[in-house]
């Protein structure tokens, strides 16, 4: 099954055809077939922007289409960044590294033991034939004050996850795919495509 995926993150492909790659699906990005389209994310919640992405893509390509909206959400900033993780602080100067920078400082004043965190994944895809799929994954753990660990990209190196003592950085990509909020709705997500009959059972 050929699916584009709603996305110009070369890092979030690579990640969810790691996946994606045991389930039989041909993952290709939407410019590797000449669709450069940019989707305004207007929604309120992942679900509505994983949607809203997902249905752009497919009517753009003809082809089914697979959005993934992410982002991190911090218990005490009442959620935030959430589903602006990716444009925390609105600021276009800042990138990953900075956007990282701004969550720690406004982090500053929260104590060790408050500073519960949670990744959230939602997947959709959508295809020609008006068929909806839709799942969501999470991660919990804490903020650490500082960044740990050269792997994975985004907020990954101040991602703290107890049951294995390492921020999500410093989890090889192996270990990181089986445990983490992509991983989780990328599993929830392949259940319903072979309930939906588009994968083998």
């Amino acid at each position: 099954m050929k699916i584009v995926l709603a996305s110009k993150n070369r890092h979030k492909l690579e990640e969810i055809r790691q996946i994606t790659d045991r389930f039989g699906m041909e993952l290709v990005l939407q410019s590797e077939i000449g669709v450069d389209i940019d989707v305004e994310e207007n929604g309120s919640t992942f679900e509505e922007n994983s949607l809203i992405k997902a249905e752009a893509v497919m009517k753009a390509t003809g082809l089914p289409a697979m959005a993934d909206d992410s982002g991190i959400a911090v218990d005490a900033l009442n959620g935030e960044p959430g589903i602006y993780s990716a444009r925390y602080g609105f600021d276009e100067r800042l990138d990953d590294w900075g956007r990282l920078q701004l969550l720690l400082k406004n982090m500053e004043a929260v104590p060790d033991g408050q500073r519960q965190a949670k990744f959230v994944c939602v997947i959709t895809l959508i295809t020609p034939d008006g068929r909806t799929i839709q799942a969501r994954g999470e991660i919990h753990g804490e903020l650490l004050r500082e960044a740990r660990g050269e792997n994975g990209f985004g907020y990954d190196p101040i991602f703290y996850y107890p049951p294995m003592g390492m921020t999500t950085a410093e989890m090889s990509a192996a270990d990181k795919n089986q445990v983490s909020h992509r991983a989780n709705a990328l599993n929830v997500f392949y259940e319903k495509l072979k309930e939906a009959g588009y994968a083998d059972k």
